[in-house]
């Protein structure tokens, strides 16, 4: 057992500090031990774009929060009540925390847990969200282990590929969520707004999913480099050539299938006019009539795809404290 834990600690917005806490203990943010959860030793981890939203300040956090959520680890202690995971095992990390026994976890609903956090049904590391200490450490304690890791079955070939696998935690299944949840399958065209990493991990995961064309749109040129030469077709949205211009000379006509907007933020959706002339994200626009979108940036609390040039209303479902679509609606699946 280490004498001490070396993290990255949030103190005010622009200000973050490397300090060393106590070892973790097998026990839940209030102090009450548990035995599902086991010590991971961390051997990899991410800066995530929500991380430099919290070092901004746009993400309300406590001074002192441990901040990371993309982890992966080496287990180096094992709670008694642990049936599958193995101490050695190295182990992916969900961002998320949930226990699996709630309802929501049963629908598959893992990302508002009702039994991770006093406040709200949504638990994670690193985030204000339950008090669950952040991944960006030499060591980390994760509840539910059985339910919440993802051991490597080969771990000396997972080291040899270990900074690809650390993608696995977040950044690469929100890019793969937003291919499924725009509808992406064998045969589909696809426009992805935003060539950064998720727009990438976005398109890795469109060509998983067998689509036959995948268009990446930045305005960034050295981003556009990297994305053609992993084999994807561009567009350069600070050229003076209209997007949809762009696309039919690859296509030979003017819209895609579906898209995915990796790309827009909450703020500049609500800084834009609600009149129906209001600017759509591209992967909105350039989708085929009533294609699949899947704008992740503007609609980041609402994970299900939207259909394109149509405008559903949303309402709260109190009971669990996430949002859905309302009747006629594409709805979460």
């Amino acid at each position: 057992m280490a004498n001490g834990n070396r993290v990255v600690t949030f103190l005010e917005p622009y200000k973050v500090k490397v300090e060393t806490i106590k070892y973790p203990e097998l026990a839940d943010p209030h102090g009450k031990k548990i035995e599902h959860g086991v010590i991971l030793r961390i051997v990899a981890t991410n800066i995530c774009g929500s991380d430099q939203h919290i070092y901004h300040g746009r993400f309300a956090a406590p001074s002192g929060m441990v901040m990371g959520h993309e982890m992966t680890g080496e287990v180096i202690e094992v709670g008694r009540d642990v049936e599958f995971i193995k101490k050695g095992d190295l182990c992916s990390v969900p961002f998320n925390v949930s226990c699996g026994r709630c309802r929501n976890c049963k629908e598959r609903h893992t990302d508002v847990c009702m039994n991770v956090n006093d406040k709200v049904d949504c638990g994670a590391y690193g985030f204000n969200l339950g008090n669950w200490q952040g991944g960006q450490a030499d060591y980390l304690m994760v509840p539910f282990a059985d339910w919440n890791l993802l051991p490597f079955p080969d771990k000396a070939q997972a080291m040899a590929k270990i900074r690809d696998l650390t993608l696995l935690s977040d950044i690469l299944p929100t890019g793969y969520h937003g291919c499924m949840a725009a509808g992406c399958r064998t045969g589909s065209t696809i426009y992805i707004a935003g060539a950064g990493p998720v727009g990438r991990c976005a398109a890795a995961s469109a060509r998983l999913l067998g689509a036959s064309c995948i268009i990446v749109a930045d305005r960034n040129k050295a981003r556009l480099d990297l994305v053609r030469k992993a084999g994807y077709q561009t567009v350069d949205t600070s050229s003076e050539t209209p997007v949809p211009d762009q696309i039919e000379a690859i296509l030979g006509h003017r819209e895609v299938d579906c898209g995915v907007d990796a790309v827009v933020s909450r703020p500049t959706v609500k800084a834009m006019p609600t009149a129906k002339s209001a600017p759509r994200p591209s992967s909105i626009r350039c989708s085929r009539w009533f294609g699949p979108a899947a704008p992740w940036g503007s609609r980041a609390s609402t994970p299900t795809s939207t259909p394109a040039r149509r405008r559903p209303r949303w309402r709260k479902r109190a009971s669990s404290r996430w949002r859905s679509a309302k009747p006629g609606s594409s709805r979460r699946n």
